[in-house]
């Protein structure tokens, strides 16, 4: 029901092929509708409605379509054991990491300053009993030797970027530098002036990495990072750049990592295999939930909501632009916050 005539999708047995709608073949009794879907050099192949098991939709960059594969060759079955070499030779190095995280001696942080305190008191709501269980949880894994690794686990709205900005914080007066990666460049934008704000009254230098900067100013900051005098960089993809290099990272944050690559995010821990991570999330990857529900990485939740928080309604509709636009207008007339979700 989610193909539509044009969209790629890939048959585990065939490859990549351009959906073309769907038709019936048969007499009246034998009937059955297929898929119909087109490959190169204009092949086509059906495939029975039974069979939808073996087609699924491609996922891949949005602005380049990939290529069709050739049927009848070789093509596709190179193009798996490929892939299926290079996941285990990235799995294997994953598991080193993991290995190496967990036998590695990291940074201690000591307790909380003066200072912190007054970052806290600062704060302009209560916090939930859940966003203070896991700000707790966090320090406590910041003031042992083994280096962090825990994931933060709730809903939008619900705390999470306040528990960063204290852990930052945290860092920053620990004499560590700090690096938040996060999807977009519009979230990194709203992160940078949340980060500045709360920490507008503290000696912290915090500066923001993206598209929204000029060449001159990215260099600016780069350059600043070796050097030691920018604190906290918030930044999309940017920050994973051959060319960042920091003078004493500590702490790595990455919010709703799902958006990002696996090499995105691990190139940032093999950076320094003692830096602290925390990961921020609302819906946790399959890998993410695994690796901490086995206890490879430790997690977080916050299911309290805020107080006064209007419980959600969910209504599914077709696609309207006056209805969503009304529902948007509607949210922002009362000082709320909108989000895009992408299933």
């Amino acid at each position: 029901a989610d193909l539509v005539p044009g969209a790629h999708v890939v048959h585990i047995d065939h490859g990549v092929a351009r959906f073309a709608g769907t038709t019936r073949i048969g007499d009246d009794e034998d009937e059955k509708e297929y898929l119909i879907l087109e490959y190169a050099e204009n092949d086509k192949l059906y495939v029975p409605t039974d069979h939808l098991d073996r087609v699924s939709a491609y996922v891949g960059p949005q602005d380049r379509p990939p290529n069709l594969t050739r049927l009848g060759s070789a093509e596709w079955s190179r193009v798996k054991e490929r892939v299926k070499g290079d996941t285990l030779e990235l799995a294997r190095e994953l598991l080193q990491l993991q290995a190496a995280r967990q036998a590695a001696t990291g940074h201690e942080f000591g307790p909380d300053t003066t200072w912190q305190q007054e970052l806290e008191d600062s704060f302009p709501y209560e916090e939930t009993p859940d966003q203070s269980r896991a700000i707790d949880e966090v320090k406590a894994d910041m003031e042992q030797l083994k280096p962090m690794d825990r994931l933060i686990c709730g809903d939008v709205g619900f705390g999470k970027t306040e528990v960063a900005i204290r852990t930052a914080f945290k860092a920053v007066m620990g004499g560590k530098q700090v690096a938040v990666l996060v999807p977009t460049t519009v979230l990194a934008q709203q992160h940078y002036n949340t980060f500045r704000e709360r920490m507008a009254e503290f000696p912290v230098s915090v500066e923001l990495l993206s598209r929204f900067r000029s060449k001159k100013q990215a260099d600016a900051v780069i350059a600043a990072l070796a050097a030691g005098s920018v604190d906290v960089v918030i930044g999309t993809h940017k920050l994973v750049q051959p060319n960042v290099r920091f003078k004493d990272l500590g702490l790595v944050i990455i919010d709703e990592e799902q958006r990002f690559g696996v090499l995105h995010k691990e190139k940032l821990k093999m950076l320094r295999q003692t830096v602290d991570v925390l990961t921020l999330t609302a819906t946790p990857i399959p890998r993410t939930l695994h690796m901490a529900l086995t206890g490879a990485r430790d997690m977080s939740t916050i299911e309290t909501p805020p107080q006064d928080r209007l419980p959600i309604e969910t209504t599914v509709i077709e696609f309207d632009e006056t209805a969503l636009r009304n529902a948007i207008q509607r949210e922002l007339n009362r000082g709320g916050q909108v989000f895009r979700s992408e299933e």
